[in-house]
Protein backbone atom coordinates (compact mmCIF):
# COMPACT_ATOMS: atom_id res chain seq x y z
CA UNK A 1 0.00 0.00 0.00
CA UNK A 2 1.70 3.18 -1.23
CA UNK A 3 -0.41 5.76 0.67
CA UNK A 4 0.51 6.87 4.17
CA UNK A 5 -2.88 6.37 5.86
CA UNK A 6 -5.06 3.28 5.37
CA UNK A 7 -8.17 5.18 6.56
CA UNK A 8 -9.13 8.84 6.93
CA UNK A 9 -12.32 9.16 8.97
CA UNK A 10 -14.70 12.04 9.59
CA UNK A 11 -17.47 12.15 12.16
CA UNK A 12 -18.76 13.37 15.46
CA UNK A 13 -16.54 13.78 18.49
CA UNK A 14 -18.59 12.58 21.44
CA UNK A 15 -17.56 11.65 24.95
CA UNK A 16 -19.55 8.47 25.68
CA UNK A 17 -21.00 7.32 28.99
CA UNK A 18 -22.85 4.00 29.27
CA UNK A 19 -25.65 3.18 31.69
CA UNK A 20 -27.62 -0.04 32.10
CA UNK A 21 -31.37 0.27 32.57
CA UNK A 22 -34.69 -1.44 31.86
CA UNK A 23 -37.28 -1.06 29.13
CA UNK A 24 -39.54 0.40 31.80
CA UNK A 25 -36.95 3.13 32.41
CA UNK A 26 -36.98 4.02 28.71
CA UNK A 27 -40.76 4.18 28.75
CA UNK A 28 -40.79 6.39 31.86
CA UNK A 29 -38.27 8.75 30.27
CA UNK A 30 -40.12 8.71 26.91
CA UNK A 31 -36.98 7.55 25.12
CA UNK A 32 -37.32 5.78 21.74
CA UNK A 33 -35.55 2.42 22.02
CA UNK A 34 -32.82 1.19 19.70
CA UNK A 35 -32.04 4.40 17.82
CA UNK A 36 -29.95 7.53 18.20
CA UNK A 37 -31.94 10.61 19.19
CA UNK A 38 -30.51 14.13 19.18
CA UNK A 39 -31.28 16.07 22.36
CA UNK A 40 -30.26 19.38 23.87
CA UNK A 41 -28.02 19.54 26.93
CA UNK A 42 -30.93 20.22 29.29
CA UNK A 43 -32.74 17.07 28.18
CA UNK A 44 -29.57 14.99 28.42
CA UNK A 45 -28.89 16.26 31.93
CA UNK A 46 -32.45 15.39 32.95
CA UNK A 47 -31.92 11.83 31.73
CA UNK A 48 -28.61 11.57 33.60
CA UNK A 49 -30.23 12.84 36.79
CA UNK A 50 -33.00 10.24 36.50
CA UNK A 51 -30.40 7.52 35.98
CA UNK A 52 -27.85 8.69 38.55
CA UNK A 53 -28.26 5.59 40.72
CA UNK A 54 -27.87 3.17 37.83
CA UNK A 55 -24.72 1.22 37.14
CA UNK A 56 -22.28 3.05 34.89
CA UNK A 57 -21.04 0.14 32.83
CA UNK A 58 -17.99 1.65 31.22
CA UNK A 59 -15.50 4.40 31.77
CA UNK A 60 -15.75 7.67 29.92
CA UNK A 61 -14.33 7.21 26.41
CA UNK A 62 -13.84 9.14 23.21
CA UNK A 63 -16.61 8.06 20.92
CA UNK A 64 -18.72 8.83 17.91
CA UNK A 65 -19.48 6.14 15.35
CA UNK A 66 -16.65 6.77 12.88
CA UNK A 67 -14.21 7.44 15.73
CA UNK A 68 -14.97 4.00 17.17
CA UNK A 69 -14.23 2.45 13.76
CA UNK A 70 -11.04 4.44 13.23
CA UNK A 71 -9.76 3.65 16.73
CA UNK A 72 -10.51 -0.06 16.29
CA UNK A 73 -8.63 -0.15 12.99
CA UNK A 74 -5.76 1.72 14.64
CA UNK A 75 -5.48 -0.88 17.40
CA UNK A 76 -5.44 -3.57 14.71
CA UNK A 77 -2.40 -1.83 13.23
CA UNK A 78 -3.64 0.82 10.78
CA UNK A 79 -2.00 4.26 10.83
CA UNK A 80 -5.19 6.32 10.63
CA UNK A 81 -6.32 9.95 10.50
CA UNK A 82 -9.50 11.52 11.89
CA UNK A 83 -11.26 14.84 11.43
CA UNK A 84 -13.69 15.98 14.13
CA UNK A 85 -14.44 19.03 16.26
CA UNK A 86 -14.12 19.41 20.03
CA UNK A 87 -14.24 22.44 22.31
CA UNK A 88 -11.51 23.83 24.55
CA UNK A 89 -13.10 22.28 27.63
CA UNK A 90 -12.15 19.37 29.87
CA UNK A 91 -14.02 16.83 27.74
CA UNK A 92 -12.41 18.20 24.59
CA UNK A 93 -8.90 17.81 25.98
CA UNK A 94 -9.79 14.33 27.20
CA UNK A 95 -11.15 13.38 23.78
CA UNK A 96 -8.10 14.45 21.80
CA UNK A 97 -5.70 12.84 24.27
CA UNK A 98 -7.70 9.60 24.20
CA UNK A 99 -7.88 9.32 20.42
CA UNK A 100 -4.23 10.27 19.95
CA UNK A 101 -3.25 7.68 22.57
CA UNK A 102 -4.87 5.13 20.28
CA UNK A 103 -2.42 6.15 17.55
CA UNK A 104 -4.85 8.21 15.48
CA UNK A 105 -3.61 11.48 13.97
CA UNK A 106 -5.78 14.61 13.86
CA UNK A 107 -5.36 17.85 11.87
CA UNK A 108 -2.42 19.81 13.27
CA UNK A 109 -3.84 23.16 12.13
CA UNK A 110 -6.92 22.95 14.39
CA UNK A 111 -7.07 24.73 17.74
CA UNK A 112 -10.22 23.81 19.69
CA UNK A 113 -12.47 26.87 20.16
CA UNK A 114 -14.57 27.82 23.16
CA UNK A 115 -17.76 25.83 23.55
CA UNK A 116 -19.06 22.49 24.82
CA UNK A 117 -17.75 19.16 23.55
CA UNK A 118 -20.45 16.72 22.44
CA UNK A 119 -21.67 13.99 24.78
CA UNK A 120 -23.52 10.74 24.18
CA UNK A 121 -25.54 8.86 26.78
CA UNK A 122 -25.57 5.19 25.77
CA UNK A 123 -28.35 3.23 27.48
CA UNK A 124 -28.20 -0.58 27.46
CA UNK A 125 -31.29 -2.72 28.17
CA UNK A 126 -31.18 -6.38 29.33
CA UNK A 127 -31.65 -7.62 25.74
CA UNK A 128 -28.27 -5.95 24.92
CA UNK A 129 -29.93 -3.33 22.70
CA UNK A 130 -28.29 0.06 22.70
CA UNK A 131 -30.23 3.32 22.75
CA UNK A 132 -28.42 6.65 22.39
CA UNK A 133 -29.37 10.18 23.32
CA UNK A 134 -26.79 12.60 21.94
CA UNK A 135 -26.03 16.23 22.63
CA UNK A 136 -23.79 17.21 19.73
CA UNK A 137 -22.43 20.38 21.28
CA UNK A 138 -19.71 21.95 19.18
CA UNK A 139 -19.53 18.82 17.03
CA UNK A 140 -22.66 20.09 15.27
CA UNK A 141 -20.50 22.81 13.69
CA UNK A 142 -17.93 20.41 12.21
CA UNK A 143 -17.12 21.89 8.79
CA UNK A 144 -14.75 21.86 5.84
CA UNK A 145 -12.33 23.83 8.04
CA UNK A 146 -11.57 20.61 9.94
CA UNK A 147 -10.46 18.75 6.79
CA UNK A 148 -6.80 18.05 6.05
CA UNK A 149 -6.51 17.95 2.26
CA UNK A 150 -3.01 16.47 2.20
CA UNK A 151 -4.01 13.66 4.54
CA UNK A 152 -7.04 12.89 2.34
CA UNK A 153 -4.76 12.57 -0.69
CA UNK A 154 -2.41 10.38 1.36
CA UNK A 155 -5.18 7.94 2.39
CA UNK A 156 -6.25 4.64 0.87
CA UNK A 157 -9.86 5.06 2.05
CA UNK A 158 -11.95 7.87 3.45
CA UNK A 159 -14.72 6.77 5.82
CA UNK A 160 -17.73 9.05 6.24
CA UNK A 161 -20.11 8.80 9.19
CA UNK A 162 -23.74 9.03 8.12
CA UNK A 163 -24.68 10.86 11.32
CA UNK A 164 -23.08 13.98 9.80
CA UNK A 165 -26.23 14.32 7.70
CA UNK A 166 -27.99 16.03 10.62
CA UNK A 167 -25.66 19.06 10.50
CA UNK A 168 -25.62 21.38 7.45
CA UNK A 169 -21.92 22.15 7.93
CA UNK A 170 -21.11 18.52 8.72
CA UNK A 171 -22.93 17.34 5.62
CA UNK A 172 -21.04 19.88 3.52
CA UNK A 173 -17.75 18.67 5.02
CA UNK A 174 -18.64 15.06 4.17
CA UNK A 175 -19.45 16.01 0.58
CA UNK A 176 -16.21 17.96 0.21
CA UNK A 177 -14.26 15.06 1.69
CA UNK A 178 -15.79 12.69 -0.86
CA UNK A 179 -14.96 15.07 -3.72
CA UNK A 180 -11.38 15.53 -2.53
CA UNK A 181 -11.00 11.76 -2.24
CA UNK A 182 -12.34 11.20 -5.74
CA UNK A 183 -9.91 13.80 -7.11
CA UNK A 184 -6.96 12.06 -5.43
CA UNK A 185 -7.67 8.43 -6.26
CA UNK A 186 -8.70 7.75 -2.66
CA UNK A 187 -11.52 5.23 -2.25
CA UNK A 188 -14.72 6.32 -0.53
CA UNK A 189 -16.72 4.49 2.14
CA UNK A 190 -19.83 5.65 3.98
CA UNK A 191 -21.93 4.27 6.81
CA UNK A 192 -25.69 4.79 6.90
CA UNK A 193 -25.23 4.86 10.70
CA UNK A 194 -28.74 4.44 12.09
CA UNK A 195 -32.33 3.62 11.00
CA UNK A 196 -33.42 7.08 12.16
CA UNK A 197 -30.89 8.74 9.84
CA UNK A 198 -32.29 6.74 6.93
CA UNK A 199 -35.88 7.52 7.90
CA UNK A 200 -35.56 11.25 8.46
CA UNK A 201 -32.50 12.33 6.46
CA UNK A 202 -32.47 10.08 3.40
CA UNK A 203 -32.21 12.98 0.93
CA UNK A 204 -29.19 14.32 2.77
CA UNK A 205 -27.53 10.90 2.71
CA UNK A 206 -28.01 10.61 -1.04
CA UNK A 207 -26.46 14.07 -1.37
CA UNK A 208 -23.46 12.86 0.63
CA UNK A 209 -23.20 9.77 -1.58
CA UNK A 210 -23.35 11.86 -4.77
CA UNK A 211 -22.99 9.79 -7.93
CA UNK A 212 -21.87 6.85 -5.85
CA UNK A 213 -19.26 5.77 -3.31
CA UNK A 214 -17.00 2.77 -3.44
CA UNK A 215 -18.36 1.09 -0.31
CA UNK A 216 -21.45 1.40 1.89
CA UNK A 217 -21.80 -0.06 5.38
CA UNK A 218 -25.26 -0.60 6.86
CA UNK A 219 -27.33 -3.04 8.87
CA UNK A 220 -30.41 -4.84 7.61
CA UNK A 221 -32.91 -2.23 8.83
CA UNK A 222 -30.90 0.61 7.32
CA UNK A 223 -30.58 -1.24 4.00
CA UNK A 224 -34.32 -1.86 3.77
CA UNK A 225 -35.21 1.69 4.83
CA UNK A 226 -32.73 3.41 2.54
CA UNK A 227 -33.76 1.40 -0.52
CA UNK A 228 -37.51 1.39 0.29
CA UNK A 229 -37.61 -2.40 -0.11
CA UNK A 230 -39.25 -5.17 1.88
CA UNK A 231 -36.63 -7.90 1.68
CA UNK A 232 -32.87 -8.12 1.79
CA UNK A 233 -32.56 -9.50 -1.75
CA UNK A 234 -34.26 -6.44 -3.27
CA UNK A 235 -32.28 -4.17 -0.96
CA UNK A 236 -29.01 -5.63 -2.22
CA UNK A 237 -29.93 -4.92 -5.83
CA UNK A 238 -31.07 -1.39 -5.01
CA UNK A 239 -27.89 -0.58 -3.08
CA UNK A 240 -25.83 -1.18 -6.21
CA UNK A 241 -27.20 2.11 -7.58
CA UNK A 242 -25.36 3.95 -4.82
CA UNK A 243 -22.10 2.04 -4.41
CA UNK A 244 -19.71 -0.36 -6.11
CA UNK A 245 -19.49 -2.59 -3.04
CA UNK A 246 -21.37 -2.98 0.24
CA UNK A 247 -21.41 -4.74 3.59
CA UNK A 248 -24.73 -5.41 5.34
CA UNK A 249 -24.60 -6.62 8.94
CA UNK A 250 -27.47 -8.87 9.97
CA UNK A 251 -26.95 -9.34 13.72
CA UNK A 252 -27.25 -12.98 14.72
CA UNK A 253 -27.49 -13.99 11.08
CA UNK A 254 -24.02 -12.77 10.18
CA UNK A 255 -23.37 -10.45 7.27
CA UNK A 256 -23.78 -10.04 3.51
CA UNK A 257 -20.96 -8.50 1.51
CA UNK A 258 -20.76 -7.62 -2.17
CA UNK A 259 -17.26 -7.21 -3.59
CA UNK A 260 -18.37 -5.81 -6.93
CA UNK A 261 -18.72 -9.24 -8.53
CA UNK A 262 -20.39 -11.63 -6.11
CA UNK A 263 -22.46 -11.52 -2.95
CA UNK A 264 -21.03 -13.53 -0.07
CA UNK A 265 -22.98 -14.74 2.96
CA UNK A 266 -20.86 -14.65 6.11
CA UNK A 267 -22.14 -16.81 8.99
CA UNK A 268 -22.49 -15.27 12.43
CA UNK A 269 -20.05 -15.99 15.24
CA UNK A 270 -22.30 -17.39 18.01
CA UNK A 271 -21.94 -15.43 21.26
CA UNK A 272 -24.09 -14.24 24.16
CA UNK A 273 -24.51 -10.50 23.65
CA UNK A 274 -24.63 -8.17 26.64
CA UNK A 275 -24.17 -4.83 24.85
CA UNK A 276 -24.59 -4.23 21.11
CA UNK A 277 -23.21 -0.68 21.31
CA UNK A 278 -20.34 -0.38 18.87
CA UNK A 279 -20.91 -3.66 17.03
CA UNK A 280 -21.42 -2.00 13.65
CA UNK A 281 -18.58 0.42 14.30
CA UNK A 282 -16.23 -2.45 15.13
CA UNK A 283 -17.33 -4.35 12.02
CA UNK A 284 -16.58 -1.36 9.80
CA UNK A 285 -13.22 -0.64 11.43
CA UNK A 286 -12.05 -4.24 11.26
CA UNK A 287 -13.32 -4.63 7.69
CA UNK A 288 -11.62 -1.46 6.46
CA UNK A 289 -8.39 -2.44 8.19
CA UNK A 290 -8.41 -5.82 6.46
CA UNK A 291 -9.25 -4.68 2.92
CA UNK A 292 -6.85 -1.74 3.09
CA UNK A 293 -4.15 -4.29 3.89
CA UNK A 294 -4.91 -6.46 0.89
CA UNK A 295 -7.44 -8.96 2.23
CA UNK A 296 -10.41 -10.05 0.07
CA UNK A 297 -14.00 -9.28 1.08
CA UNK A 298 -14.74 -12.77 2.40
CA UNK A 299 -11.67 -12.80 4.64
CA UNK A 300 -12.28 -9.21 5.75
CA UNK A 301 -15.94 -9.86 6.60
CA UNK A 302 -15.14 -13.02 8.56
CA UNK A 303 -12.55 -11.06 10.52
CA UNK A 304 -14.98 -8.16 11.07
CA UNK A 305 -17.70 -10.56 12.22
CA UNK A 306 -15.38 -12.09 14.80
CA UNK A 307 -14.35 -8.64 16.04
CA UNK A 308 -17.97 -7.44 16.29
CA UNK A 309 -18.97 -10.66 18.06
CA UNK A 310 -16.23 -10.13 20.61
CA UNK A 311 -17.21 -6.53 21.35
CA UNK A 312 -20.88 -7.37 22.07
CA UNK A 313 -19.89 -9.84 24.80
CA UNK A 314 -18.76 -6.98 27.06
CA UNK A 315 -19.83 -3.48 27.94
CA UNK A 316 -18.57 -0.61 25.83
CA UNK A 317 -17.68 -0.20 22.14
CA UNK A 318 -13.96 -0.95 22.58
CA UNK A 319 -11.78 -4.00 22.94
CA UNK A 320 -8.64 -4.25 25.03
CA UNK A 321 -5.26 -4.19 23.29
CA UNK A 322 -4.71 -7.90 23.87
CA UNK A 323 -8.12 -8.70 22.37
CA UNK A 324 -7.19 -6.81 19.20
CA UNK A 325 -3.92 -8.73 19.09
CA UNK A 326 -5.69 -12.09 19.39
CA UNK A 327 -8.15 -11.27 16.62
CA UNK A 328 -5.44 -9.84 14.39
CA UNK A 329 -3.36 -13.01 14.79
CA UNK A 330 -6.24 -14.93 13.25
CA UNK A 331 -6.22 -12.58 10.26
CA UNK A 332 -2.52 -12.23 9.53
CA UNK A 333 -0.96 -15.45 10.86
Amino acid sequence: MSKQYPIYGIGGALVDSEITLTDADLTTMAVAKGVMTLVDEERQNALINYLQNHLVASQRASGGSAANSIIAASYFGSNNFYSCKVAADENGHFYLNDIQAAGVKTPAHITPPAGITGKCLVMITPDAERTMNTFLGISETLSVNELDLQAIADSHYVYIEGYLVTSPTGRAAAIELRKQAEANNTKTALSLSDPAMVQFFRDGLTEMIGEGVDLIFCNRDEALGFTHTNNIEDAQQALKKYCKQFAITCGGEGALVFDGKETIQIPATPVKAVDTNGAGDMFAGAFLHAISHGKDFKTAAEFANRAAAKVVTQFGPRLKAEQHAELKYGLFK
